[in-house]
């Protein structure tokens, strides 16, 4: 009926076959038709709500046959959404842990005891293509399971972070349980605390709503956003694991630059990442249109839409990103295959780009100066920047390999722009030694800094950028990365002719720091196409360490 089909999702009241009430739960609704109706025979029912949910929770539910058993949380929001989810969590009256294995057990996947003091269960199911999906079992985190299995989840169902997330789905009956009205707000594409508290509890909560914000273009309610201010300053409170793990989950998701943008606005910065609020209103001179902040925003958008045109195959209707496509579409599988290389198990290598994106002008109002002409300068400011990432990377807990990728970006940055000046400007391609000391310098950040080099092009220039200019840039993208990944063994990564051992024993030498810059010597030589053979490195070797050159 039409009047139902308004109600889907929903518990409701009837009365002789009308609907006099509603609500999110039973309970809900049983209130609110006894305020007007409480001497009439009531009749609560659920109108379903037409979505469709993975055949894994018909499973769940047959493992655990006659248990009350509640999907809550993001999992329940992508479902509505139509989306694909491989993290479930499930809400259970007692025996989380019990529970868990009782269903690792029938559906024969991996079991691991997740938190012992909150009676938390986790089972691993190992799909064919090696992919994997989690389903954690918990007892409800609010509430007094005697007062009865309703109350007790939706007490839970209050103590999470938004409403969008604080919906829960009955297995057993096929119902929703949404106390705060958070399929109302998905439908209305807004993101709003469950309660007064929500961010003071727990303050990581504002940067969650930034990232979901993003993730699913849902605007922030303004009590919310009001909250997100006054609850920033508790920031600090928050380990570094979890702001590092929240803010990196922002970077590689979508709309970086939108959500630190946010970020900027609600006041985070000075209690999450302080070197980042000076760029703001730090001016520079032409070609830059923007001050460093806005710049920094700029290149954190063209990143990520480079990236998308490559995973695409189109720039859509941009016609840099077409020419960028045309030009370097042919390594789009390449690209893949560097970031499904893994630098930490838990981050991406995506993600450790846009940080470094994120920092590579940070230290531009430390180092700025003014000519005399009036032209501003940033001299080193590369150099210090890389430090200053090293030093956030190190107070976030990141993997040393993280860090070095961070620094050698940061600190490499502006190479790729004196390339496409001296191609634009004089018509000379990089040397193939200037290749192979790129190279060697980057190590595999090399492609990183080809990427940032590109969006850090479109982020000074904008809408000033010349499809010449912008040319030049792809031909040095193109050229080396050509060298990186055609001619690697010519350029970038020489096979060794003759070891350490080797040196010492034809030259009679000791050993040392002479060893390591003679075979660093061989190997540029190699890269330059003036060695080939092992007498010719030699040759080479007692050249440098008779002429004294070492």
């Amino acid at each position: 009926m039409q009047e139902d089909s308004s109600y889907a999702g929903r518990w409701v009241a009837r009365i002789r076959g009308k609907i006099v009430a509603q609500g999110g739960t039973p309970e809900q609704a049983l209130r609110a038709a006894q305020n007007t109706r409480h001497k009439e025979k009531l009749e609560i029912i659920y109108m379903p709500i037409h979505f469709s949910h993975p055949p894994l929770l018909d499973k769940v539910r047959d493992a655990l046959p006659d248990q009350d058993i509640y999907l809550v949380g993001g999992a329940v929001r992508d479902m509505i959404l139509n989306r694909l989810s491989r993290d479930f969590d499930f809400a259970v009256p007692s025996g989380g842990i019990s529970l868990a294995r009782r269903v690792a057990r029938a559906l024969d996947a991996n079991f691991m005891i997740l938190d012992e003091e909150r009676d938390t269960g986790r089972v691993i199911v190992i799909d064919s293509d090696n992919s994997r999906t989690y389903l954690d079992f918990a007892t409800y985190r609010g509430g007094d399971p005697s007062t009865g299995s309703g109350q007790a989840l939706e007490d839970d169902l209050h103590a999470r972070d938004f409403t969008i997330n604080a919906i829960a789905y009955d297995l057993k009956t096929d119902s929703l349980i949404d106390p705060l009205n958070g399929a109302d707000d998905i439908r209305a594409k807004i993101i709003r605390a469950c309660s007064p508290t929500s961010l003071t509890d727990d303050p990581i909560r504002i940067l969650r709503g930034v990232r979901l914000a993003a993730s699913f273009d849902f605007k922030i309610d303004l009590v919310t956003r009001s909250a997100m201010k006054d609850a920033a300053s508790l920031l600090p409170n928050i380990s570094p694991e979890r702001q590092r793990d929240e803010l990196f989950k922002i970077l590689e998701g979508p709309k970086p630059d939108s959500s630190m943008r946010a970020l900027e606005m609600l006041g985070i910065f000075p209690y999450l990442m302080p070197e980042l609020s000076a760029m703001k209103g730090c001016e520079q001179s032409p070609p830059h249109v923007y001050d460093v902040w806005e710049h920094t925003l700029k290149v954190l958008g063209h990143l990520e839409a480079i990236l998308a045109a490559f995973e695409s195959g189109s720039g859509g209707d941009d016609s840099f990103l077409n020419a960028l496509v045309a030009a370097l579409g042919k390594y789009r599988e390449r690209f893949a295959s560097h970031f499904t290389d893994s630098l930490n198990t838990d981050r991406s290598v995506r993600a450790a780009l846009f940080f470094a994106a994120l920092y590579h002008d940070v230290e531009k109002p430390a180092t700025k100066t003014v000519e005399y002409t009036g032209r501003i300068r940033f001299f080193d400011h590369d150099v210090q920047g890389a430090k200053v990432a090293s030093m956030r990377g190190h107070k976030f807990n990141l993997s040393n390999d993280e860090i070095q990728r961070v620094k050698r970006i940061v600190f490499n940055h502006m190479r790729f722009h004196f390339f496409t000046m001296q191609l634009e400007e004089k018509r000379k391609e990089p040397a193939r030694k200037s290749i192979y000391r790129f190279f060697r310098d980057a190590g595999e950040a090399g492609v990183d800094l080809i990427l940032l080099g590109l969006a850090d092009l479109r982020g000074t220039r904008d809408h000033t950028q010349t499809m010449e200019n912008w040319n030049a840039a792809l031909d040095i993208a193109k050229i080396f990365l050509e060298n990186y990944w055609e001619k690697r063994e010519e350029t970038v990564a020489p096979p060794r002719l003759l070891d350490g051992h080797e040196l010492m024993k034809e030259l009679n030498l000791d050993g040392g720091r002479i060893i390591g810059q003679l075979l660093e010597a061989i190997r540029e030589g190699q890269a330059v196409g003036e060695i080939s053979t092992r007498e010719e490195a030699l040759s080479l070797a007692r050249k440098l360490v008779d002429g004294g050159e070492l």
